[in-house]
Protein backbone atom coordinates (compact mmCIF):
# COMPACT_ATOMS: atom_id res chain seq x y z
CA UNK A 1 0.00 0.00 0.00
CA UNK A 2 1.62 3.61 -1.34
CA UNK A 3 1.27 5.03 1.81
CA UNK A 4 3.92 7.61 4.53
CA UNK A 5 3.36 9.16 7.06
CA UNK A 6 6.29 11.53 8.60
CA UNK A 7 6.22 13.80 11.75
CA UNK A 8 8.73 16.88 12.42
CA UNK A 9 9.34 18.63 15.16
CA UNK A 10 10.85 22.73 15.43
CA UNK A 11 11.38 24.57 18.40
CA UNK A 12 8.78 22.54 20.22
CA UNK A 13 6.42 25.56 18.04
CA UNK A 14 4.59 23.27 15.47
CA UNK A 15 4.30 19.69 14.45
CA UNK A 16 4.08 19.14 10.97
CA UNK A 17 2.86 15.79 9.41
CA UNK A 18 2.64 14.66 5.62
CA UNK A 19 0.23 12.30 4.43
CA UNK A 20 1.49 10.89 1.27
CA UNK A 21 -1.59 8.71 -0.28
CA UNK A 22 -2.73 7.03 -3.49
CA UNK A 23 -4.14 10.18 -4.69
CA UNK A 24 -2.25 13.12 -3.19
CA UNK A 25 0.56 14.43 -1.20
CA UNK A 26 -0.42 16.62 1.33
CA UNK A 27 1.27 18.42 4.72
CA UNK A 28 0.05 20.36 7.54
CA UNK A 29 1.61 22.29 10.31
CA UNK A 30 -0.40 21.46 13.52
CA UNK A 31 0.28 24.03 16.71
CA UNK A 32 -0.79 22.89 20.25
CA UNK A 33 -4.56 23.10 19.85
CA UNK A 34 -4.23 20.54 16.63
CA UNK A 35 -5.28 23.56 14.47
CA UNK A 36 -3.70 23.32 11.36
CA UNK A 37 -1.43 26.44 10.55
CA UNK A 38 -0.46 26.18 7.58
CA UNK A 39 -0.99 23.72 4.65
CA UNK A 40 -0.11 22.45 1.04
CA UNK A 41 -1.15 19.92 -1.27
CA UNK A 42 -0.06 18.31 -4.83
CA UNK A 43 -1.82 15.56 -6.66
CA UNK A 44 0.09 12.38 -7.38
CA UNK A 45 0.60 11.51 -11.08
CA UNK A 46 -0.74 7.97 -11.28
CA UNK A 47 1.26 5.78 -14.29
CA UNK A 48 -0.49 2.73 -16.66
CA UNK A 49 2.05 1.72 -18.69
CA UNK A 50 -0.11 -1.49 -19.42
CA UNK A 51 -3.45 -3.00 -18.65
CA UNK A 52 -3.73 -3.36 -15.12
CA UNK A 53 -0.45 -1.63 -14.17
CA UNK A 54 -0.67 1.25 -11.53
CA UNK A 55 2.81 2.69 -10.62
CA UNK A 56 4.29 6.23 -9.00
CA UNK A 57 7.83 7.84 -10.30
CA UNK A 58 9.60 7.17 -7.06
CA UNK A 59 12.31 10.63 -7.82
CA UNK A 60 9.34 12.42 -8.97
CA UNK A 61 7.47 11.40 -5.63
CA UNK A 62 10.29 12.97 -3.75
CA UNK A 63 10.34 16.17 -5.30
CA UNK A 64 6.91 16.66 -4.66
CA UNK A 65 7.38 15.78 -0.96
CA UNK A 66 10.07 18.60 -0.74
CA UNK A 67 7.92 21.23 -2.36
CA UNK A 68 4.54 20.62 -0.22
CA UNK A 69 6.41 20.65 2.61
CA UNK A 70 7.74 23.98 1.32
CA UNK A 71 4.91 25.48 0.49
CA UNK A 72 3.53 24.30 4.04
CA UNK A 73 5.41 26.11 6.21
CA UNK A 74 5.48 29.14 3.95
CA UNK A 75 3.49 30.93 6.23
CA UNK A 76 4.07 29.81 9.16
CA UNK A 77 8.17 29.79 9.39
CA UNK A 78 11.12 30.37 6.56
CA UNK A 79 13.36 28.14 7.49
CA UNK A 80 14.00 26.01 3.83
CA UNK A 81 17.02 26.54 1.28
CA UNK A 82 17.56 24.82 -1.69
CA UNK A 83 17.24 20.67 -1.88
CA UNK A 84 19.57 18.86 -3.47
CA UNK A 85 19.49 15.15 -5.23
CA UNK A 86 19.99 12.49 -2.97
CA UNK A 87 21.57 9.37 -2.91
CA UNK A 88 19.08 5.74 -4.00
CA UNK A 89 18.36 4.83 -7.01
CA UNK A 90 15.44 3.02 -7.55
CA UNK A 91 15.50 -0.35 -9.58
CA UNK A 92 11.67 0.61 -11.00
CA UNK A 93 8.66 2.56 -10.03
CA UNK A 94 6.79 2.43 -7.04
CA UNK A 95 3.95 -0.29 -7.81
CA UNK A 96 0.69 0.83 -6.19
CA UNK A 97 -1.54 -1.49 -4.05
CA UNK A 98 -4.53 -1.54 -6.93
CA UNK A 99 -1.94 -3.27 -9.40
CA UNK A 100 -3.02 -6.13 -10.92
CA UNK A 101 0.31 -7.49 -12.60
CA UNK A 102 0.80 -9.84 -9.68
CA UNK A 103 -2.84 -11.80 -10.79
CA UNK A 104 -1.62 -14.87 -12.29
CA UNK A 105 1.01 -15.33 -10.20
CA UNK A 106 -1.48 -14.96 -7.25
CA UNK A 107 -4.14 -17.54 -8.73
CA UNK A 108 -0.52 -19.90 -9.45
CA UNK A 109 -0.03 -19.53 -5.52
CA UNK A 110 -3.70 -20.39 -4.41
CA UNK A 111 -3.96 -23.32 -6.24
CA UNK A 112 -0.66 -24.61 -5.56
CA UNK A 113 -0.60 -28.01 -3.75
CA UNK A 114 2.17 -26.15 -1.23
CA UNK A 115 -0.65 -23.90 -0.10
CA UNK A 116 -3.21 -26.95 -0.03
CA UNK A 117 -0.62 -28.70 1.71
CA UNK A 118 0.00 -25.58 4.25
CA UNK A 119 -3.88 -25.24 4.83
CA UNK A 120 -4.15 -29.01 5.90
CA UNK A 121 -1.33 -28.60 7.95
CA UNK A 122 -2.59 -25.48 10.32
CA UNK A 123 -6.41 -27.24 10.14
CA UNK A 124 -4.24 -30.15 11.82
CA UNK A 125 -2.46 -27.89 14.15
CA UNK A 126 -5.56 -26.09 15.28
CA UNK A 127 -6.93 -29.15 16.52
CA UNK A 128 -3.85 -30.19 18.28
CA UNK A 129 -3.33 -26.98 20.09
CA UNK A 130 -6.92 -25.21 19.83
CA UNK A 131 -5.44 -21.46 18.50
CA UNK A 132 -7.37 -19.53 16.43
CA UNK A 133 -4.28 -18.30 14.37
CA UNK A 134 -3.65 -21.72 12.67
CA UNK A 135 -7.61 -21.83 11.94
CA UNK A 136 -7.06 -18.81 9.97
CA UNK A 137 -3.65 -19.92 8.33
CA UNK A 138 -6.16 -22.67 7.50
CA UNK A 139 -8.07 -20.71 4.86
CA UNK A 140 -5.57 -17.61 4.43
CA UNK A 141 -5.23 -16.96 0.31
CA UNK A 142 -2.49 -14.28 -1.47
CA UNK A 143 -4.14 -11.02 -2.95
CA UNK A 144 -3.23 -9.05 -5.20
CA UNK A 145 -2.69 -5.94 -2.50
CA UNK A 146 -0.37 -8.08 -0.68
CA UNK A 147 3.13 -6.48 -1.15
CA UNK A 148 4.81 -10.04 -0.60
CA UNK A 149 2.90 -11.46 -3.60
CA UNK A 150 4.32 -7.95 -5.93
CA UNK A 151 8.04 -8.17 -4.38
CA UNK A 152 7.84 -12.10 -5.84
CA UNK A 153 6.49 -10.67 -8.86
CA UNK A 154 9.64 -8.18 -9.55
CA UNK A 155 12.00 -10.70 -8.39
CA UNK A 156 10.33 -12.84 -11.04
CA UNK A 157 10.71 -10.88 -14.04
CA UNK A 158 13.05 -7.99 -13.28
CA UNK A 159 16.56 -9.99 -13.39
CA UNK A 160 18.48 -7.10 -12.50
CA UNK A 161 16.70 -6.81 -9.23
CA UNK A 162 16.68 -10.46 -8.84
CA UNK A 163 20.61 -10.27 -8.88
CA UNK A 164 21.25 -7.22 -6.64
CA UNK A 165 18.99 -9.08 -4.39
CA UNK A 166 21.16 -12.01 -4.29
CA UNK A 167 24.41 -10.20 -4.23
CA UNK A 168 23.21 -8.17 -1.02
CA UNK A 169 22.97 -4.95 -3.45
CA UNK A 170 19.27 -4.01 -3.13
CA UNK A 171 16.80 -2.77 -0.10
CA UNK A 172 13.25 -3.40 -0.46
CA UNK A 173 10.52 -0.83 1.66
CA UNK A 174 6.92 0.33 0.94
CA UNK A 175 7.10 3.91 0.29
CA UNK A 176 7.44 5.20 4.44
CA UNK A 177 10.80 3.39 3.73
CA UNK A 178 11.85 5.18 0.74
CA UNK A 179 11.13 8.54 2.09
CA UNK A 180 13.00 8.15 4.96
CA UNK A 181 15.97 6.96 3.41
CA UNK A 182 16.21 9.97 0.94
CA UNK A 183 15.30 12.15 3.55
CA UNK A 184 18.31 11.39 5.84
CA UNK A 185 20.30 11.15 2.77
CA UNK A 186 20.67 7.09 2.95
CA UNK A 187 21.70 7.16 6.49
CA UNK A 188 18.48 5.20 7.37
CA UNK A 189 17.05 2.38 6.21
CA UNK A 190 13.66 1.39 8.59
CA UNK A 191 10.20 1.21 9.10
CA UNK A 192 8.02 0.81 11.43
CA UNK A 193 5.60 -2.09 12.85
CA UNK A 194 2.33 -0.21 11.33
CA UNK A 195 3.86 0.07 8.04
CA UNK A 196 5.70 -3.24 8.11
CA UNK A 197 2.16 -5.07 9.46
CA UNK A 198 0.62 -3.95 5.91
CA UNK A 199 2.88 -5.80 3.82
CA UNK A 200 2.08 -9.65 4.04
CA UNK A 201 5.33 -10.12 5.33
CA UNK A 202 5.26 -9.41 8.81
CA UNK A 203 4.16 -11.90 11.67
CA UNK A 204 2.20 -9.81 13.78
CA UNK A 205 1.96 -12.59 16.13
CA UNK A 206 5.68 -13.05 16.65
CA UNK A 207 6.39 -8.85 15.68
CA UNK A 208 9.13 -9.86 13.13
CA UNK A 209 9.72 -10.62 9.70
CA UNK A 210 7.77 -14.10 8.63
CA UNK A 211 11.27 -16.14 7.37
CA UNK A 212 8.68 -19.05 6.50
CA UNK A 213 7.01 -16.89 3.86
CA UNK A 214 10.52 -15.43 2.91
CA UNK A 215 11.69 -18.51 2.15
CA UNK A 216 8.24 -19.82 0.42
CA UNK A 217 8.62 -16.80 -1.60
CA UNK A 218 12.42 -17.00 -2.70
CA UNK A 219 13.69 -13.57 -1.29
CA UNK A 220 15.86 -12.85 1.47
CA UNK A 221 15.18 -11.43 4.75
CA UNK A 222 18.48 -9.01 4.63
CA UNK A 223 16.51 -7.04 1.84
CA UNK A 224 13.94 -5.78 4.38
CA UNK A 225 14.31 -2.60 6.50
CA UNK A 226 14.94 -2.50 10.13
CA UNK A 227 11.10 -2.25 12.44
CA UNK A 228 11.37 0.54 14.84
CA UNK A 229 8.49 2.11 17.45
CA UNK A 230 6.10 4.18 15.46
CA UNK A 231 6.53 7.27 17.81
CA UNK A 232 10.90 6.82 17.13
CA UNK A 233 13.57 8.92 16.31
CA UNK A 234 14.14 7.71 13.38
CA UNK A 235 17.37 10.26 12.87
CA UNK A 236 17.15 14.01 10.91
CA UNK A 237 16.52 15.34 7.41
CA UNK A 238 20.24 16.25 5.73
CA UNK A 239 20.17 19.49 6.05
CA UNK A 240 20.97 20.30 2.47
CA UNK A 241 17.23 19.53 1.69
CA UNK A 242 15.02 22.52 3.59
CA UNK A 243 18.34 24.35 4.96
CA UNK A 244 17.82 23.24 8.51
CA UNK A 245 18.29 19.17 9.55
CA UNK A 246 14.64 18.09 11.24
CA UNK A 247 13.55 15.19 13.19
CA UNK A 248 11.77 12.63 12.64
CA UNK A 249 9.77 11.41 15.26
CA UNK A 250 7.05 9.59 13.55
CA UNK A 251 6.66 6.84 11.21
CA UNK A 252 2.72 5.36 10.47
CA UNK A 253 0.90 3.47 7.58
CA UNK A 254 -2.22 5.23 6.60
CA UNK A 255 -5.37 3.94 8.49
CA UNK A 256 -3.24 3.33 11.56
CA UNK A 257 -2.80 6.66 11.51
CA UNK A 258 -6.38 7.45 11.32
CA UNK A 259 -6.51 5.60 14.01
CA UNK A 260 -4.90 7.42 16.46
CA UNK A 261 -6.35 10.81 14.76
CA UNK A 262 -9.88 9.26 15.36
CA UNK A 263 -8.58 8.60 18.95
CA UNK A 264 -9.46 4.85 18.90
CA UNK A 265 -7.34 4.28 21.83
CA UNK A 266 -9.81 1.46 23.24
CA UNK A 267 -10.70 -1.84 22.66
CA UNK A 268 -13.99 -1.61 20.01
CA UNK A 269 -13.50 1.75 18.69
CA UNK A 270 -13.93 1.28 15.34
CA UNK A 271 -13.09 3.92 12.23
CA UNK A 272 -14.06 3.68 8.63
CA UNK A 273 -12.27 5.66 6.50
CA UNK A 274 -13.44 6.22 2.70
CA UNK A 275 -10.87 7.78 0.86
CA UNK A 276 -9.70 6.15 -2.50
CA UNK A 277 -11.04 2.75 -0.87
CA UNK A 278 -13.00 1.90 1.92
CA UNK A 279 -11.23 0.82 4.93
CA UNK A 280 -12.73 -0.38 8.28
CA UNK A 281 -10.66 -1.45 11.36
CA UNK A 282 -11.62 -2.14 14.95
CA UNK A 283 -9.44 -1.45 18.06
CA UNK A 284 -8.09 -5.47 19.20
CA UNK A 285 -6.14 -4.09 22.27
CA UNK A 286 -2.92 -6.02 22.94
CA UNK A 287 -3.44 -8.85 20.92
CA UNK A 288 -3.86 -9.38 17.44
CA UNK A 289 -7.25 -11.20 16.11
CA UNK A 290 -6.89 -14.67 14.41
CA UNK A 291 -9.17 -14.40 11.62
CA UNK A 292 -11.53 -17.13 8.99
CA UNK A 293 -12.70 -14.06 7.06
CA UNK A 294 -9.99 -12.26 5.68
CA UNK A 295 -9.53 -9.33 8.07
CA UNK A 296 -6.39 -8.18 8.27
CA UNK A 297 -4.27 -8.77 12.26
CA UNK A 298 -2.48 -5.33 11.74
CA UNK A 299 -0.32 -3.58 14.24
CA UNK A 300 -1.62 -0.16 15.26
CA UNK A 301 1.43 1.26 16.96
CA UNK A 302 3.94 0.69 18.90
CA UNK A 303 5.04 3.20 21.39
CA UNK A 304 7.45 2.04 24.00
CA UNK A 305 6.25 -1.33 25.64
CA UNK A 306 2.60 -0.50 24.60
CA UNK A 307 1.20 -1.95 21.48
CA UNK A 308 -2.17 -2.03 19.86
CA UNK A 309 -3.39 -4.21 17.05
CA UNK A 310 -6.44 -3.52 14.95
CA UNK A 311 -8.29 -5.84 12.44
CA UNK A 312 -9.21 -4.29 9.11
CA UNK A 313 -11.22 -5.61 6.01
CA UNK A 314 -11.61 -3.24 3.01
CA UNK A 315 -12.81 -2.82 -0.31
CA UNK A 316 -10.66 -1.45 -3.21
CA UNK A 317 -12.65 0.87 -5.06
CA UNK A 318 -14.70 3.81 -3.41
CA UNK A 319 -13.30 7.09 -4.09
CA UNK A 320 -12.03 6.10 -7.19
CA UNK A 321 -15.55 4.89 -8.35
CA UNK A 322 -16.72 8.23 -7.80
CA UNK A 323 -13.44 10.24 -9.91
CA UNK A 324 -14.73 7.39 -12.62
CA UNK A 325 -18.34 8.88 -12.59
CA UNK A 326 -17.06 12.15 -13.07
CA UNK A 327 -15.00 11.61 -15.64
CA UNK A 328 -18.03 10.42 -17.33
CA UNK A 329 -19.82 13.76 -16.73
CA UNK A 330 -22.29 12.05 -14.42
CA UNK A 331 -21.98 14.93 -12.43
CA UNK A 332 -19.25 18.32 -12.04
CA UNK A 333 -18.56 18.35 -8.72
CA UNK A 334 -18.52 15.09 -6.18
CA UNK A 335 -21.17 17.37 -3.54
CA UNK A 336 -23.75 17.06 -6.24
CA UNK A 337 -24.45 13.25 -5.65
CA UNK A 338 -26.05 13.49 -2.92
CA UNK A 339 -28.54 15.70 -4.13
CA UNK A 340 -28.87 13.45 -7.54
CA UNK A 341 -29.34 10.24 -5.18
CA UNK A 342 -32.03 11.45 -2.92
CA UNK A 343 -33.95 13.13 -5.96
CA UNK A 344 -35.56 9.37 -6.94
CA UNK A 345 -37.04 6.70 -4.46
CA UNK A 346 -34.50 3.85 -5.23
CA UNK A 347 -31.87 2.86 -8.27
CA UNK A 348 -34.91 2.02 -10.25
CA UNK A 349 -33.86 -2.11 -9.88
CA UNK A 350 -30.48 -1.03 -10.75
CA UNK A 351 -26.67 -2.75 -9.00
CA UNK A 352 -23.55 -1.51 -8.83
CA UNK A 353 -20.73 -3.52 -8.29
CA UNK A 354 -17.28 -1.82 -7.95
CA UNK A 355 -14.75 -4.17 -8.46
CA UNK A 356 -12.12 -2.09 -10.85
CA UNK A 357 -9.60 -3.29 -8.90
CA UNK A 358 -10.81 -6.68 -8.53
CA UNK A 359 -12.78 -8.15 -5.91
CA UNK A 360 -11.49 -8.58 -2.11
CA UNK A 361 -14.26 -10.24 0.25
CA UNK A 362 -14.14 -10.24 3.97
CA UNK A 363 -17.15 -11.58 4.50
CA UNK A 364 -19.01 -15.51 5.33
CA UNK A 365 -21.11 -13.74 2.87
CA UNK A 366 -21.54 -14.77 -0.50
CA UNK A 367 -23.19 -18.19 0.29
CA UNK A 368 -19.28 -18.80 0.75
CA UNK A 369 -17.11 -19.93 3.40
CA UNK A 370 -13.83 -18.37 2.97
CA UNK A 371 -12.58 -14.88 2.08
CA UNK A 372 -12.77 -14.06 -1.52
CA UNK A 373 -10.06 -13.09 -3.43
CA UNK A 374 -11.13 -12.29 -7.43
CA UNK A 375 -8.66 -9.88 -9.20
CA UNK A 376 -10.89 -11.13 -12.45
CA UNK A 377 -13.83 -9.27 -11.13
CA UNK A 378 -15.63 -6.56 -13.31
CA UNK A 379 -17.05 -3.34 -12.43
CA UNK A 380 -20.68 -3.37 -13.32
CA UNK A 381 -23.88 -2.23 -13.87
CA UNK A 382 -26.84 -4.61 -13.60
CA UNK A 383 -30.52 -4.12 -14.04
CA UNK A 384 -29.91 -1.15 -16.47
CA UNK A 385 -33.98 -0.68 -17.83
CA UNK A 386 -35.04 1.86 -20.20
CA UNK A 387 -36.70 4.00 -17.68
CA UNK A 388 -33.06 4.08 -15.64
CA UNK A 389 -31.84 7.70 -15.59
CA UNK A 390 -28.71 9.34 -14.49
CA UNK A 391 -29.31 9.67 -10.80
CA UNK A 392 -30.47 6.19 -10.59
CA UNK A 393 -26.97 4.82 -11.40
CA UNK A 394 -25.39 7.80 -8.83
CA UNK A 395 -27.90 6.03 -6.20
CA UNK A 396 -26.82 2.75 -7.13
CA UNK A 397 -22.71 3.29 -6.91
CA UNK A 398 -23.75 5.54 -3.95
CA UNK A 399 -25.59 2.77 -2.60
CA UNK A 400 -22.81 0.28 -3.40
CA UNK A 401 -20.74 2.11 -0.74
CA UNK A 402 -23.16 1.89 1.89
CA UNK A 403 -23.56 -1.81 1.04
CA UNK A 404 -19.69 -2.89 1.14
CA UNK A 405 -19.94 -0.96 4.75
CA UNK A 406 -22.30 -3.18 6.00
CA UNK A 407 -20.84 -6.22 4.68
CA UNK A 408 -17.32 -5.41 6.48
CA UNK A 409 -19.34 -4.19 9.37
CA UNK A 410 -20.92 -7.27 10.24
CA UNK A 411 -18.27 -9.88 9.27
CA UNK A 412 -16.20 -7.56 11.53
CA UNK A 413 -18.90 -7.91 14.81
CA UNK A 414 -18.54 -12.06 14.09
CA UNK A 415 -15.39 -12.20 13.70
CA UNK A 416 -14.26 -10.55 16.81
CA UNK A 417 -17.34 -10.41 18.91
CA UNK A 418 -16.07 -7.19 20.27
CA UNK A 419 -19.12 -4.69 21.38
CA UNK A 420 -19.78 -1.31 19.16
CA UNK A 421 -21.35 1.57 20.23
CA UNK A 422 -20.54 4.18 17.52
CA UNK A 423 -18.28 4.30 14.07
CA UNK A 424 -16.11 7.40 13.60
CA UNK A 425 -15.67 8.20 10.05
CA UNK A 426 -13.66 10.23 7.47
CA UNK A 427 -12.33 10.14 4.11
CA UNK A 428 -13.63 12.06 0.72
CA UNK A 429 -16.76 10.51 0.94
CA UNK A 430 -17.75 11.04 4.55
CA UNK A 431 -18.47 14.14 3.25
CA UNK A 432 -21.53 12.48 1.62
CA UNK A 433 -24.28 12.98 3.55
CA UNK A 434 -26.45 10.24 1.73
CA UNK A 435 -23.69 7.45 1.79
CA UNK A 436 -23.16 8.52 5.95
CA UNK A 437 -26.80 8.12 6.70
CA UNK A 438 -27.57 4.60 4.48
CA UNK A 439 -24.59 3.52 6.24
CA UNK A 440 -25.81 4.30 9.81
CA UNK A 441 -28.75 2.80 8.91
CA UNK A 442 -27.41 -0.53 7.35
CA UNK A 443 -25.20 -0.65 10.46
CA UNK A 444 -27.83 0.32 13.34
CA UNK A 445 -25.29 2.01 14.88
CA UNK A 446 -23.98 6.24 15.46
CA UNK A 447 -21.64 7.28 13.21
CA UNK A 448 -19.29 10.39 14.24
CA UNK A 449 -17.76 12.78 11.64
CA UNK A 450 -14.80 14.92 12.69
CA UNK A 451 -14.36 18.11 12.22
CA UNK A 452 -11.32 17.61 10.64
CA UNK A 453 -10.77 16.51 7.30
CA UNK A 454 -6.83 14.93 7.22
CA UNK A 455 -7.28 12.11 10.10
CA UNK A 456 -4.38 10.58 8.99
CA UNK A 457 -2.48 13.61 8.72
CA UNK A 458 -3.47 14.37 12.44
CA UNK A 459 -2.66 10.92 13.66
CA UNK A 460 1.04 11.48 12.56
CA UNK A 461 0.90 14.78 13.92
CA UNK A 462 -0.30 13.67 17.32
CA UNK A 463 2.29 10.30 17.10
CA UNK A 464 4.98 12.69 16.75
CA UNK A 465 4.15 15.24 19.06
CA UNK A 466 3.83 12.55 21.63
CA UNK A 467 7.32 11.25 20.71
CA UNK A 468 9.05 14.60 22.03
CA UNK A 469 6.24 16.02 24.88
CA UNK A 470 4.65 18.24 22.16
CA UNK A 471 1.66 16.75 23.97
CA UNK A 472 2.04 14.85 27.57
CA UNK A 473 -0.17 12.13 27.11
CA UNK A 474 -3.22 10.30 24.73
CA UNK A 475 -5.80 11.84 27.28
CA UNK A 476 -4.76 14.94 26.73
CA UNK A 477 -4.70 14.57 23.04
CA UNK A 478 -8.21 13.12 23.27
CA UNK A 479 -9.51 16.20 25.04
CA UNK A 480 -8.54 17.74 20.75
CA UNK A 481 -10.96 15.90 18.85
CA UNK A 482 -13.75 17.82 17.66
CA UNK A 483 -17.04 16.45 16.31
CA UNK A 484 -18.61 17.94 13.37
CA UNK A 485 -21.77 15.70 13.08
CA UNK A 486 -23.51 12.41 14.24
CA UNK A 487 -25.65 10.56 11.71
CA UNK A 488 -28.21 8.52 13.89
CA UNK A 489 -29.32 5.09 12.56
CA UNK A 490 -33.17 5.31 11.68
CA UNK A 491 -35.32 2.04 10.80
CA UNK A 492 -34.08 1.28 7.54
CA UNK A 493 -33.36 -2.61 7.43
CA UNK A 494 -36.61 -3.75 6.55
CA UNK A 495 -36.36 -1.94 2.92
CA UNK A 496 -32.47 -2.80 2.31
CA UNK A 497 -32.51 -6.31 3.42
CA UNK A 498 -33.73 -7.60 -0.08
CA UNK A 499 -31.99 -5.35 -1.81
CA UNK A 500 -28.38 -5.86 -0.14
CA UNK A 501 -29.22 -9.67 -0.80
CA UNK A 502 -29.55 -8.54 -4.43
CA UNK A 503 -26.36 -6.76 -4.77
CA UNK A 504 -24.64 -9.61 -3.54
CA UNK A 505 -25.96 -11.79 -6.30
CA UNK A 506 -24.67 -9.04 -8.21
CA UNK A 507 -21.42 -9.43 -6.77
CA UNK A 508 -21.28 -13.37 -7.32
CA UNK A 509 -22.37 -12.76 -11.24
CA UNK A 510 -19.19 -10.30 -11.86
CA UNK A 511 -16.92 -12.78 -10.47
CA UNK A 512 -14.31 -14.36 -12.62
CA UNK A 513 -15.01 -12.28 -15.65
CA UNK A 514 -11.79 -11.98 -16.88
CA UNK A 515 -10.64 -15.27 -16.26
CA UNK A 516 -9.20 -17.19 -19.56
CA UNK A 517 -9.39 -20.84 -17.97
Amino acid sequence: MCTVRNGVRRDDKYILAVDVGTASIRCHVYDRAARSRGFSSKQIQLLYPNPGWVEMDPDLLFEQFVTVVKNAVEGTMHIFGEPSVLVGKPFHNFICWQDLRAAELVRSWNNSFLLQTIHMSSRMLHFLTRQKRFLAASVINFSTQHVSLRLAWVLQNLQQVQDAAYEGNCCFGTIDTWLLHKLTDGAVFATDFSNASTTAMFDPFQMCWSEFLASMLSFPLSILPAVEDTSHNFGLTDSSIFGVSIPITALVADQQSAMFGECCFDIGDVKLTMGSGTFLSINTGTKPHASVSGLYPLVAWKIGPEITYLAEGNSADTGIVIKWAKGLGFFSDPSETEKMAQEVQDSDGVFFVPSFSGLQVQSQGLRGKVPVNDPYACASFMGLKPSTTKNHLIRAILESIAFRNKQLYTTMLKETQIPVTYVRADGGISNNGFVMQLTSDLLTCKIEKPQCSDMSSLGAAFLAGLAIGFWDSKAEVKKLRMVEKVYNPRDALPVYDLIVDKWEKAIKRSMHWYCQT
